[in-house]
C-alpha cells in the first residue's frame, strides 16, 4: 500500500476505481474513495474515530482537510463525514462531521 493511504486501528482506506491519491496527499483509516475520485497534495482525510465517504467523481483539492467529529458532551458519539458524487472540496477548505449531497461546490479557504 502507499505510504500515502494508511491504515488505522487495523482498517484500511477503500478506493473505488480509477481512483487518483497525490504521493503528497494523506489518507487514513476508515475512508471509502468512490469511483473516479481524487484527493491532490497537501490534502489530508482521516477517518480515525468514524468513516469518511467521498462519492464519485469528487475531488479533494490541495491542503484541504477532512476529519470527523469527535464524541463529546455536546455530540454523544460523535459524527461521520459523507461527500456526495461530483462535488468540489476547495484548497485549503475544512470539512468536520458534516453531510454533503451531490453536485457542491465548497469554496477554497471554506
Amino acid at each position: 500500500m502507499d505510504h500515502s493511504i494508511r491504515s488505522h486501528r487495523g482498517i484500511s482506506p477503500k478506493l473505488g476505481q480509477r481512483v487518483y491519491v497525490d504521493p503528497a496527499a494523506t489518507v487514513i483509516g476508515d475512508v471509502c474513495l468512490g469511483d473516479d475520485a481524487s484527493v491532490w497534495p497537501g490534502a489530508v482525510i482521516r477517518g480515525d474515530m468514524h468513516s469518511i465517504k467521498v462519492g464519485a467523481r469528487s475531488n479533494v483539492q490541495d491542503n484541504a482537510v477532512l476529519h470527523i467529529t469527535h464524541a463529546s458532551d455536546f455530540n454523544p458519539g460523535g459524527f461521520p463525514l459523507n461527500i456526495g458524487d461530483d462535488v468540489v472540496i476547495g484548497h485549503r477548505a475544512v470539512l468536520h462531521g458534516c453531510t454533503l449531497g451531490n453536485r457542491i461546490l465548497v469554496g477554497n479557504g471554506a
